[in-house]
């Protein structure tokens, strides 16, 4: 395999490439440039996330809009630095560096459970070129914590930080209420001409225009993996290989670690006009090892054009498979509808039955998004609306399950839940003002039933075939509300103060669990932290 990539990169290298960056920027950052990527004179291919390209284009219009003129000419070296530049930057002919200090420092207070909220992290981003065809970028994080009450619970239930990696102390102390973790990414692209580009990572992706995904996102830890993207003309196509962890399944042996599994990816997003794209999606996901032995990568899943599924059915493997489906349409100069759907498991005469067969396991979404609402120049909005019913990415085993660090690849709620969620974000200079809204109904298990919505429970263990219908079980109303104000000090590493509130409510006939919070911190970097879940 080595030699074949190799071979390629040869290959490839003869044409001509202008130099390529890794856009590291957060869902935030992104909403901003809604006006340079969705606009009606651009067939900019947005959903692959993180962009990798030429960033010279979308760096320009993301620092006119969050600075000045005044800001953008600064003579002195100090101010240059705390409010223009990086950190350390060194740009040369045939090689550029930059290197920041990314702090995030928090305080807060949960007023509902009487808990003072903290974070301190340290971390750092280094990133640039060599030549015209290498770029990278990484960074790193070491973090303590003391987090609000549902966040406690859900880190010891799963002794997981929420899209990151496992409290170092937990097994030592389970109860311990101060987390420590620490948290890495790093990124080596070669950009071998304007048709190939190959990026071997650690981090993770996103598909799709949405906030959230039913095919791919970044909710769960970062990730190995090595991906080829491809653009001919109006068409992207991206095959990625990857590595996944399940901490949740019993370990083989304490010499390997966690249990590991493997996946494979493949999309290809067509801009038919400018107005008009599709999107098609496919994967499959198998164990590395089991009790009876090893079987590691599979090279039945090396072919890059082929879909996954037709492979999995020739080897009669007990693999599992997701298809799935995206498309977007620019309504407006300034308002676009987009929409996935994800088909894990899919028997259609099941369907039309309408007995709520269990092994229709499927997932939809449709949203609206777009910029300069009601003719306010900035002002951002997305109105989005995703599903999925029960047992949709769960498996045999969770070692075989669409997850990775006992979370989900795709939706952060896992599965049998109805979710309806709108996000605004305005920029006025170096201020900026973000709101978000969410409401969620979902089906929990109930009475030691299996209703489908944990994605590592086995759907092995539910009790029937049929009757299993979206928000079953055990129904429950989840509310989220998401307030921030922030000045910009820095936008070459989004370093800003930042004063943020939520108030979320989870209830059902068992009871309620209420949660107030507010925070204020010094902030960088452009990591997705979700907390909305």
């Amino acid at each position: 395999m080595k030699k074949y990539i190799f071979g390629l990169l040869l290959v490839f290298s003869t044409f001509y490439v202008t130099a390529q960056q890794i856009i590291p920027y957060s869902y935030n950052q992104y909403q901003r440039l809604n006006r340079s990527l969705y606009s009606l004179d651009t067939r900019f291919h947005t959903s692959l996330k993180p962009v990798i390209g030429d960033d010279t284009t979308l760096t320009r219009q993301l620092d006119s809009l969050l600075m000045s003129e005044a800001d953008q000419t600064r003579s002195s070296w100090v101010a240059r630095k705390l409010f223009n530049e990086h950190l350390v930057e060194i740009n040369r002919e045939d090689y550029t560096v930059y290197i920041d200090f990314l702090p995030d420092f928090q305080i807060g207070r949960d007023f509902s459970h009487a808990i003072t909220t903290w974070n301190n992290t340290r971390g750092y981003q280094i990133g640039g070129t060599i030549g015209k065809k290498f770029s990278f970028y990484s960074s790193g994080f070491e973090n303590q914590a003391q987090f609000n009450y549902y966040l406690n619970n859900y880190i010891n239930t799963k002794n997981i930080i929420p899209g990151m990696v496992n409290d170092k102390f937990f097994y030592e102390s389970p109860k311990r209420t101060v987390k420590d973790w620490a948290y890495a990414t790093a990124v080596l692209n070669y950009t071998a001409n304007k048709y190939f580009t190959f990026t071997l990572a650690h981090d993770k992706n996103f598909i799709g225009d949405g906030y959230r995904s039913t095919l791919l996102s970044d909710v769960s830890a970062a990730y190995p993996y090595f991906k080829i993207t491809t653009t001919l003309g109006n068409v992207k196509y991206m095959v990625m290989w990857a590595q996944f962890q399940d901490p949740t399944s019993p370990q083989l042996s304490q010499d390997n670690g966690f249990r590991k599994k493997w996946g494979a990816f493949h999309y290809l997003d067509w801009n038919v006009t400018n107005r008009l794209s599709f999107g098609f999606f496919d994967s499959i996901i198998w164990q590395d090892a089991d009790e009876k032995g090893k079987r590691g990568f599979d090279v039945s899943y090396l072919n890059p054009v082929i879909f996954l599924r037709t492979v999995e059915g020739m080897n009669n493997s007990p693999d599992n498979a997701l298809l799935g489906l995206t498309a977007k349409y620019k309504l407006f100069s300034n308002g676009t509808v987009y929409g996935q759907l994800a088909l894990d498991e899919f028997t259609a005469k099941q369907v039309f039955k309408g007995t709520g067969y269990w092994a229709n396991k499927s997932a939809f979404q449709l949203g609206f998004k777009g910029f300069d609402a009601f003719k306010v120049t900035n002002l951002n909005y997305l109105v989005e609306f995703n599903t999925a019913r029960p047992f949709t990415y769960s498996q045999r085993t969770s070692i075989l399950n669409y997850g990775n660090y006992a979370e989900a690849l795709a939706h952060p709620m896992g599965a049998n839940f109805r979710e309806f969620l709108t996000i605004w974000n305005y920029q006025l200079g170096r201020w900026g003002f973000y709101g978000q809204g969410n409401y969620a109904q979902y089906g929990l298990n109930q009475n030691g039933e299996n209703f489908g919505k944990d994605i590592n429970e086995s759907y092995l263990t539910r009790k029937q075939d049929d009757g299993y219908h979206t928000t079953g079980g055990l129904k429950t109303n989840f509310y989220y509300l998401d307030g921030r104000v922030s000045y910009l000090l820095n936008p070459k590493y989004n370093l800003r103060f930042e004063v943020g509130g939520i108030i979320r409510t989870e209830k059902n006939s068992l009871g309620m669990e209420r949660t107030g919070q507010l925070t204020f911190g010094l902030r960088s970097t452009f990591r997705n932290i979700y907390q909305d879940f």
